[in-house]
């Protein structure tokens, strides 16, 4: 008689809640840092904006009233103004006592429409693609550089502002952005243990002298492989490997949980040098 097979034993909380985890953080720590993306941009570029446009439109208005009638305090409000500051240092009269209660009454209105908030983000999107054409231009890129220059002469701002902007452009230029040609396994930190590099050009210059001909080899980090190490290695101590960038990124990510495979076209990688006397 065939033994009965033992029963798979039922997975435990804490193998679900992790289980669990593992699904619903990635989603949630997105959404958290698009609503953070959001505020930020809302509370420090678009705010300004509006607030901008609200003032520029009341100064205008002093002068050409360019407001709908609807904002118009009534007689009453206007009268009950004049003689709320007809005892104070600087009294008004009824023509600029209905303008500051006009202006009083658009601001109320401004602050309680959320579509007005959008205002401010349109036109600071406006102004990035304008000043990208801008700067695109012959006059705009010296125009740029000047600006660059006076930057970099400011004793505090000269120090911080070169970091920012290599940062910025790493993350979101695309004029020269890091291209990865191929994927490469090389022997770092030392020989005999294998690390993926991703080559990303010809070796500098300043070291063919001792290097020869070389690569330079961008080593990632797992699990954030935008951190790592730039080395530069002999070519013939790179060995090619068949696997695409988002495969060894995808490897690197998950720490060697997701190992791609794929039957041949894979090079056996060789042994490493003993040093003699051993």
């Amino acid at each position: 008689m065939q033994a009965a097979r033992p029963r798979p034993s039922a997975p435990t909380f804490r193998t679900l809640f992790l289980r669990g985890l593992a699904v619903v953080l990635p989603s949630v720590l997105t959404l958290w840092l698009l609503v953070q993306a959001y505020r930020f941009v809302d509370r420090s570029i678009a705010a300004p904006i509006n607030e901008g446009i609200r003032l520029g439109i009341e100064q205008l208005d002093r002068r050409w009233p360019v407001l709908p009638a609807r904002f118009d305090p009534t007689p009453s409000e206007v009268f009950a103004e004049v003689a709320a500051t007809a005892s104070s240092r600087t009294p008004l009269d009824s023509d600029q006592a209905r303008q500051q209660l006009r202006e009083q009454s658009f601001k109320a209105w401004w602050n309680d429409t959320w579509y007005v908030d959008l205002i401010g983000l349109a036109v600071a999107v406006v102004a990035v693609w304008l000043a990208g054409r801008f700067v695109g231009g012959l006059l705009g890129r010296q125009i740029y550089r000047r600006l660059e220059r006076l930057l970099t002469s400011v004793p505090v701002v000269k120090h911080v502002y070169p970091h920012v902007k290599q940062v910025v452009e790493f993350l979101i230029s695309d004029e020269r952005p890091m291209k990865f040609n191929r994927v490469v396994a090389i022997q770092y930190p030392r020989q005999g243990i294998w690390s993926l590099g991703l080559v990303t050009g010809e070796g500098l210059s300043a070291m063919r002298g001792a290097a020869g001909d070389a690569l330079t080899i961008f080593v990632p980090s797992s699990p954030t492989p935008f951190t790592g190490y730039t080395i530069t290695v002999p070519k013939q101590d790179a060995v090619e490997l068949d696997l695409t960038i988002d495969e060894a990124l995808r490897f690197v990510v998950t720490a060697g949980v997701l190992s791609p495979t794929r039957p041949g076209g894979v090079p056996e990688l060789p042994q490493p040098r003993l040093k003699e006397g051993r």
